[in-house]
């Protein structure tokens, strides 16, 4: 039967490396240098080399074949390029005496450099080498997880073993390998990758995806809010739910329909209903009208799927897949799950999923996690589901038009689903399982996100808030809705507790505020992070990614691995509790080079050469957001325009202090924008200090159609104030003054450029700026007042800081009269 996936041919999917990058060893061993950092290393017992693509491997040919060097003695071998040796010894072969690879440059790690067969990675190791990456799921995890080997390491080296990758075919179907385990795959031959890339992180991560392939564009509409909870809904209640959301102006762009949507209470002698593809029309009488509803609203719409037990008699795809597969309806026999079959993977598909994607349902959540065998030898069910769902998502398609015409169309594909293996990058987005709701699984989260891109996989979707056991505790949900705001996904989840549910009315006022806060945010931030998801497509850059991906020399950058960055801005997630006295918590993290503002205190802080470390203390209200003088930070102005739409009113935070630019990048939605679907608008910044003016160029270049032609624009200028005038072209355009929110953006200037067109340059002149970060005394005021100390202890050390004590004298003189250590902590970031 021809594959469901495509009507190519059966025939391998070729990936050969280019001829003259192959060293041939005798019959059984091949190594191939693919570039000056990357080699392939085969063994074969039987000499049959793969030149086909594999489940991890899409490409060999990376370009032009660097020099290298091949020297042969009686019983070794050794290549040399500008960055590796490996030397092999065929009477040993594939074993730690016989196949080494050294580094030919220096590594941060001081006992690395060398690679040896064998090596394997000890994340409980002393001295740290690999990195990490990720795993395949937190379910039941209460903390931290043990994570799998990452691509980038301290002592320089790294590799990926694809020995028993399975054979890709060009209808994308997979085959094992020759001469593999017909029980299970398994097989002794080797097919290793060694990445030598020393601290060249950003390169090591671009050849990978030049190997593997790239990450694909995500849709647009999915880096909004998601509401998932896990909670037998009706359609009545769940479009109230989101009238209440509308009417609180708390933005969502993704639906998650938890399994109740279809019928769970089935008849025992057919199981149990955890598996079901049919609606529960006693909840969702009308299913069309319900998706209809959510479309309308600028939503996308997912529902979870638990594929194990196959297709039942009381599902409504039951008899027409039994007539495909050559069944007779009438006997009610099950169709038993079985994604390694053509056959049933084709009925599974046409049957009981394309029409529930007519309509209306627009990706689903495969919630897989049992067993691990299929029909195909060696071949992961996971896997197969994430390959087979992504694709399908992405098939051609037929719809009527106005005019009553058809035409076909291909969707952006894309699935929600569990982590495989080193290839899930292609098929996003990940669910990273059920997680437990305590402080310590809070606490690794950030770490276990942004450590995910060392292995290029950019698209974790965490439950937010947590999904199972745990306590209710206001103060850990707002902390992780703050982190859920600069995650990749922001999926809200609850299990299906009635007390476990995540609106923000049912937690404290100010936990409410601050997750209500947060949530606006992060609608308003989809503009600049689909530009870097859009990088992360074309350039390999991850939009979310732990610090030393940019700062690879510095060891700073390796001490705080919760702080990470998402696109330039740098996050430091607050995962520990506030102290009961003074209402703040507090973290540490590292600070490179330059000057930083923090977005939400408007705070300045200077970091020399080789950056700081400093401590960070904030109440409830606020997480630090700091971003380099120069920045800027487009945002959309009007929560009411859909997360999935390129919005007409744009906003700009501007970063006082130095030059920059953003290139914001947005697309027509299409499945594969080319150059004729993607505009770009660079904002330039040139700020004067001195001059006390500062300049501000937009320019576009791309389709017309793409982008809205006329944009409302306004300026947002973090801690400036001064006598300010703005004008465009001539014009004068109104400055007002912003009072800091309290939570998400501190207090500056708004400049009210009005409408505009992008695409006809855009100049907006400032006169009369100054940088001013908020005054010392007024930080100081704003930590002492919450904090509940005797008032004579907070009068004595409010007249040492009006006295205009400074530096030293300021934080001794708070230390003798009696200050917590909380408090001159927090004063000491400040002052």
């Amino acid at each position: 039967m021809t594959s469901p996936l495509s009507s190519a041919s059966s025939e391998l999917a070729l990936a050969p490396a280019r001829p003259e990058a192959i060293v041939q060893v005798g019959q059984d061993t091949r190594f191939t240098v693919l570039t000056d950092r990357l080699i392939r290393m085969e063994h074969s017992a039987i000499g049959q080399f793969v030149d086909a693509a594999t489940q991890l491997v899409v490409s060999r040919d990376l370009g032009p074949v660097p020099d290298f060097q091949v020297i042969r003695g009686a019983d070794k071998i050794e290549i040399l390029t500008e960055y590796l040796h490996l030397s092999y010894q065929p009477s040993r072969g594939f074993s730690r005496s016989g196949l080494s690879v050294t580094l030919r440059t220096a590594v941060l790690n001081l006992h690395g450099g060398t690679w040896h067969h064998g090596d394997t990675w000890d994340p409980e190791e002393t001295l740290p080498s690999n990195l990490g990456g990720t795993c395949r799921t937190l379910d039941e995890v209460n903390g931290r997880a043990r994570l799998n080997p990452g691509l980038l390491a301290l002592h320089g080296y790294a590799l990926i073993d694809d020995s028993g990758s399975l054979l890709l075919q060009q209808d994308q179907w997979v085959r094992p390998r020759p001469g593999t385990s017909p029980i299970d795959g398994s097989t002794a031959d080797e097919d290793l990758y060694l990445f030598g890339y020393g601290q060249d992180y950003h390169a090591a991560l671009r050849d990978f995806f030049r190997l593997t392939g790239p990450t694909p564009l995500v849709p647009r509409t999915l880096l909004g809010n998601w509401w998932s909870r896990y909670h037998k809904y009706s359609e009545e209640e769940y479009l109230t739910l989101l009238d209440r959301f509308e009417h609180d102006q708390l933005p969502f762009s993704v639906a998650v329909i938890d399994m109740d949507w279809h019928w769970v209470n089935i008849d025992p002698a057919i199981g149990n209903g955890w598996t079901g593809y049919t609606w529960n029309t006693d909840l969702f009488p009308d299913p069309q009208r319900f998706l209809d509803a959510l479309h309308a609203r600028g939503m996308e719409v997912t529902l979870n799927l638990h594929p194990a037990a196959g297709i039942r008699r009381h599902e409504d795809a039951y008899a027409p897949m039994a007539r495909q597969l050559g069944l007779d309806p009438a006997s009610g026999e099950e169709i038993a799950f079985n994604i390694g079959d053509k056959d049933f993977t084709a009925a599974y598909l046409t049957h009981a999923h394309h029409t529930l994607e007519d309509q209306g349902v627009d990706f689903w959540w495969l919630d897989w996690q049992q067993g691990g065998v299929t029909d195909i030898p060696g071949l992961d069910p996971l896997w197969m589901l994430n390959h087979v769902h992504y694709l399908d998502s992405g098939r051609e398609r037929t719809r009527t038009t106005a005019d009553g015409t058809a035409e076909t169309y291909r969707r952006r594909p894309i699935t929600f689903s569990r982590f495989a293996d080193a290839s899930s990058h292609r098929t996003p987005i990940g669910f990273s399982g059920d997680t437990v709701t305590t402080w310590d699984s809070l606490r690794f989260q950030p770490e276990f996100t942004a450590t995910a891109a060392n292995i290029g996989y950019y698209w974790w979707s965490n439950d937010i808030g947590g999904h199972m056991f745990g306590v209710k505790d206001s103060e850990m949900m707002a902390r992780w809705v703050q982190l859920g705001c600069f995650s990749p996904i922001n999926r809200l989840h609850s299990t299906d507790s009635v007390f476990n549910s995540k609106e923000p009315w049912r937690y404290s006022r100010d936990a409410r505020a601050t997750m209500e806060a947060h949530l606006r945010l992060r609608h308003r931030l989809v503009p600049y992070l689909y530009t870097w998801a859009r990088l992360a497509h074309t350039q390999g850059v991850g939009p979310v990614r732990p610090v030393y991906h940019d700062f690879p020399c510095e060891m700073g950058a390796y001490v705080s691995r919760n702080e990470f960055l998402f696109g330039d801005l740098l996050v430091v997630p607050v995962v520990h509790q506030a102290d009961a006295a003074t209402h703040l918590a507090r973290e540490s993290a590292w600070l490179p080079e330059g000057t930083w503002f923090d977005l939400p205190t408007g705070r300045r802080y200077e970091a020399g050469a080789g950056g700081t470390m400093t401590s960070l203390s904030r109440t409830l209200d606020q997480i630090p957001v700091l971003a380099r003088a120069g920045s800027l930070v487009t945002v959309a102005e009007d929560l009411s325009e859909p997360a999935g739409q390129n919005p007409r009113h744009l906003g700009v935070i501007v970063v006082p202090g130095a030059d920059g630019e953003f290139v914001l990048e947005e697309d027509d939605a299409s499945a594969e924008p080319g150059q004729d679907g993607v505009v770009r608008t660079r904002f330039a910044l040139t700020w004067d200090e001195e001059a006390a003016t500062a300049r501000l160029e937009v320019t576009q270049e791309g389709a017309d159609s793409v982008a809205p032609a006329e944009r409302e624009l306004t300026l947002h200028l973090l801690s400036v104030g001064g006598q300010v005038s703005a004008s465009v072209a001539g014009r004068p355009v109104e400055v007002t003054e912003r009072e800091a929110d309290g939570f998400t953006l501190a207090g500056g200037l708004d400049v009210h450029v009005g409408t505009v067109r992008p695409g006809e340059g855009v100049v907006v002149e400032l006169a009369g700026v100054r940088t001013e970060p908020a005054s010392l005394a007024g930080e100081v005021f704003a930590i002492l007042e919450p904090a509940e100390l005797e008032y004579q202890v907070k009068d004595r050390a409010w007249q040492i800081v009006t006295s205009g004590a400074r530096g030293g004298a300021l934080l001794s003189g708070l230390r003798a009269v009696g200050l917590p250590e909380e408090i001159l902590t927090a004063v000491a970031e400040v002052a």
